[in-house]
């Protein structure tokens, strides 16, 4: 079986990523909050599962964890207003999306920095009706056992539910489309610390589960 038949959730057609959604994340980048969320594309070609190996190719010298919850839709939906955006959620999982900094900066845009195969781990799906609240959740991220990030959804700039009704102004959102909402305080980048091989990266979200990647070589 290969890496993209053996995912713990169906192959989506997109993934859509959310930049500078926390506040502390954006402070210790030393960005202003933005006005609007900011959306970026993740190729569905880097996607692997809970115990799959993060490969570091030769081209990236600075790669970096991120943990986020990622939201997968379960119901077709166009221009959806943010008081009915959560009934069409299938519902949540633990992303880590993966980006290799140096490429990001180089290219001054982020698709081929956050792309790269292997750079986007997912758990398996939680359905919806079984988490609640997503804006109540906690999100952690452990490098080799350490915490690095801990967060509440709730400091999200612009909730899931906003996000939702955002993205679906522009695009039409299909069932098993992934929604990455955005990544807190913690990052290796702002820390000094990217990923090596031989490094075990688990992304923690209370009542979706946890996903667990060691780090290798390319």
């Amino acid at each position: 079986m290969s890496r993209r038949d053996g995912l713990p959730i169906e192959r989506p057609g997109k993934i859509i990523c959310v930049g500078l959604n926390y506040r502390d994340h954006a402070a210790e980048a030393k960005l202003e909050l933005p006005e609007r969320p900011i959306l970026f594309a993740k190729w569905p070609s880097a996607l692997i599962g809970p115990g799959e190996p993060i490969v570091i190719p030769p081209i990236a010298h600075q790669v970096d964890y991120e943990a986020e919850l990622g939201v997968v839709i379960g119901k077709r939906a166009l221009t959806v207003s943010a008081d009915d955006a959560l009934d069409v959620v299938a519902g949540f999982v633990c992303v880590n999306d993966v980006s290799a900094r140096d490429l990001q900066f180089a290219d001054g845009q982020w698709t081929r920095a956050k792309s790269l195969d292997t750079f986007c781990p997912v758990s398996p799906l939680t359905p919806a009706g079984s988490v609640g609240d997503p804006q109540r959740l906690r999100i952690r991220c452990l490098l080799n056992g350490e915490v690095v990030q801990d967060a509440s959804a709730s400091q999200m700039v612009f909730a899931v539910a906003e996000l939702i009704a955002f993205a679906s102004e522009a695009i039409e959102l299909e069932p098993g489309d992934l929604i990455a909402t955005g990544t807190p305080a913690g990052v290796g980048m702002a820390r000094g610390r990217f990923l090596r091989p031989g490094d075990e990266v688990s992304v923690e979200i209370e009542g979706v589960g946890t996903l667990t990647n060691p780090v290798v070589a390319g």
